[in-house]
């Protein structure tokens, strides 16, 4: 089975995102200042204007063989992607996609196809290509669509479309220079800039009818420290569900310093031990480990296989009592917040695991049919050439009320983990690995040496179960997660402990 893995947004996984489907168009280092500069405020937009007609013909269309449920998602994206490199900017990319798919479900089968092109003709083309998966199978009746409006989560104070490109170059080049004034060892910084609109419209059998627009931004700051005969390259990432202010509430000198901070003091690592030991785990991007370790095994598509760790265990205790997990796609503005998921299904608060004891799955419209549980809206998909599948949004552990000072005074020996690169799960078995980024010795009860070299190993139940203290300072980090399609994701925790855990290092523990 393939693994599905989690990543803090490396600037290659980050370039080679933003320029997937549709028109691109690229300019290059010469020209781009000129294009960038005469850039002003446009009025184009992600919306899509759509006839209701159109989508019943369509829907209907879809389920003339037979089948229980039928859908189109239709989608817009306007896209910017900046990379600013040894203080030059090394490229531009302006993109403009757009299609539709069209879905339809007949028992446990899926039939789908999708369209480049938004005309009648291509869409019951495609529609007509996903009804043969149904073919011969009892057909409903789809109901009419009607509109329908959804509170939204997302606020936008300064829209992307109405921002000069100068501007966006501004925030390039502000962290750039702090980067390289933080310190004299910091010898290169490179910052890769994304932008966009997606414009939504969904519309199925049950007569649902939804349309939104999503501002979506990435800001990626890499640093290289050089000394000491040694290297680093940290990373620091922001990424928002929101508009152009994002820079106001959090500056990009912010953002360089805390990577070039990494980058000096990894310069000082030693080899880590290796061994079973406790592990202390720094609040926010940390929570990447429950995400891949304890989320990916809780998406329902597993569950209905059958071959999830977590398989037939609701209500029963999975983890300590100190335990919750939570995923909420309605937290405002967050990495990964939409106002509804890629079905139409309303964004909420889904406790996962609470106190222990497991509460529920992660679902979309397809595995919520096969388990007999709610929609939670979790129906997500890369884009409209994707079919939605159960994904995580916003996942984390809920805060706990311990002193996260506490939590290490009170932990003899160890490690603690600072930043976490990412890492990768079998959702089959549970078992996961992970490289700690930013690591420390902890030596009777105090946070002292950096270590390289650091992997964290081990079983979800077996982690879960073995976590003793969870902090009150709850954190997210953003990132992007990997399970065929991608999609953006938030993961965060408090500070939270874990007793023996086992860490793969490169020299034997003392």
């Amino acid at each position: 089975m393939k693994k599905y893995f989690g990543e803090d947004i490396p600037r290659r996984k980050f370039m080679q995102m933003s320029l997937k489907g549709g028109v691109a168009i690229a300019a290059t280092p010469s020209l781009m200042m000129h294009l960038l500069s005469c850039k002003g405020k446009e009025k184009q937009g992600a919306a899509l204007n759509l006839d209701p007609v159109l989508m019943n013909k369509t829907i209907s269309k879809a389920l003339e063989r037979g089948g229980e449920f039928a859908d189109v998602y239709f989608e817009k994206r306007i896209s910017r992607n900046i990379l600013l490199e040894e203080s030059k900017f090394k490229s531009a990319v302006f993109g403009i996609s757009q299609g539709a798919g069209v879905r339809v479900i007949s028992g446990d089968k899926t039939g789908f196809a999708y369209t480049d092109e938004i005309s009648e003709e291509k869409l019951l083309k495609a529609a007509e290509v996903a009804s043969y998966i149904a073919k011969g199978s009892k057909a409903i009746h789809p109901l009419e669509v009607k509109s329908e409006s959804r509170p939204s989560f997302i606020s936008v104070q300064i829209s992307l479309g109405e921002v000069a490109d100068k501007k966006r170059l501004d925030v390039m080049q502000r962290a750039n220079q702090a980067a390289l004034e933080y310190d004299p060892r910091i010898k290169m910084a490179s910052i890769s800039y994304y932008d966009e609109v997606r414009g939504r419209t969904i519309a199925n059998s049950e007569g649902l009818l939804l349309s939104d627009e999503l501002p979506l931004m990435f800001f990626i700051v890499n640093t290289l420290g050089v000394g000491k005969n040694t290297r680093h390259m940290g990373r620091e990432r922001l990424s928002k569900h929101m508009g152009f202010e994002m820079f106001e509430k959090y500056p990009p000198e912010d953002v360089a310093r805390t990577c070039a901070r990494e980058s000096i003091a990894m310069l000082a690592a030693e080899d880590c031990p290796a061994g079973k030991m406790d592990i202390v785990m720094q609040n926010g991007w940390g929570g990447v480990l429950v995400h891949e370790a304890v989320g990916h095994p809780l998406e329902a598509d597993n569950i209905a296989k059958e071959v999830g760790v977590f398989t037939g265990k609701l209500g029963q205790k999975v983890a300590s009592d100190v335990f919750t997990m939570v995923d909420d796609g309605s937290l405002k503005n967050m990495r990964g917040t939409i106002d509804f998921d890629d079905e139409g299904t309303q964004m909420k608060r889904n406790v996962l695991i609470k106190d222990g004891v497991l509460q529920k799955y992660m679902t979309d419209i397809l595995s919520a049919k096969q388990i007999d549980m709610e929609r939670t809206g979790n129906g997500r998909r890369e884009s409209f050439r994707y079919i939605p599948i159960p994904r995580m949004t916003n996942t984390f552990i809920e805060k706990g009320k311990d002193n996260p000072e506490d939590i290490l005074a009170s932990t003899k020996k160890g490690i603690y983990v600072q930043s976490l690169s990412g890492g990768s799960v079998n959702p089959t078995t549970g078992v996961f690995n992970f490289t700690c980024r930013e690591a420390y010795l902890i030596e009777n009860g105090k946070k002292t040496a950096p270590v390289k070299g650091a992997t964290l190993i081990g079983n979800c139940l077996d982690i879960i179960s073995n976590v003793d203290a969870v902090g009150d300072d709850l954190a997210f980090g953003p990132g992007i997660c990997g399970k065929g399609q991608a999609a953006e994701v938030s993961a965060g925790q408090p500070t939270v402990r874990i007793r023996g855990i086992n860490v793969g290092g490169s020299r034997a523990r003392s």
